[in-house]
């Protein structure tokens, strides 16, 4: 009697660890995963930017880009200054969104006039530039 509760206290707590369930819930195959969303977005938002044309609107711009990750307006002169930045690639592994990993798309007057890396954009260059 003694051996067997002894057997039983150790088997027990060794049959506990050692049984166990995953349960993984998987869309029709789709992952829906933090990294899998993100090489999606960044896929669709350069597919999306690489169809631009100078001279779009803002609006028609956001519209078709949705919400940009990052975004700036400001006042040259009499013009009005906006930038707007969608993520297009993966840089820093952090799980943050960076400009260095946007490209920009710079309107003035509500009119597109260019797009480019968004590390590289930079208000004073621009501002001396127009």
């Amino acid at each position: 009697m003694k051996k067997s509760i002894i057997a039983l206290l150790i088997a027990a707590p060794l049959a506990m660890t050692l049984s166990g369930c995953v349960i993984k819930i998987n869309d029709d195959g789709m992952d829906h995963g933090f990294i899998g969303d993100s090489e999606d977005r960044t896929y669709k938002n350069r597919k999306k930017i690489a169809k631009v044309q100078l001279g779009a609107s803002f609006m028609d711009m956001q519209e078709k880009l949705g919400v940009a990750d990052f975004s700036e307006t400001y006042t040259d002169g009499d013009s009005t200054v906006r930038v707007l930045y969608y993520r297009t690639q993966r840089i820093h592994k952090d799980g943050l969104t960076t400009k260095d990993e946007c490209t920009f798309l710079q309107f003035i007057d509500g009119k597109l006039i260019e797009t480019g890396n968004g590390g590289d954009y930079s208000k004073a260059q621009q501002v001396s530039a127009n």
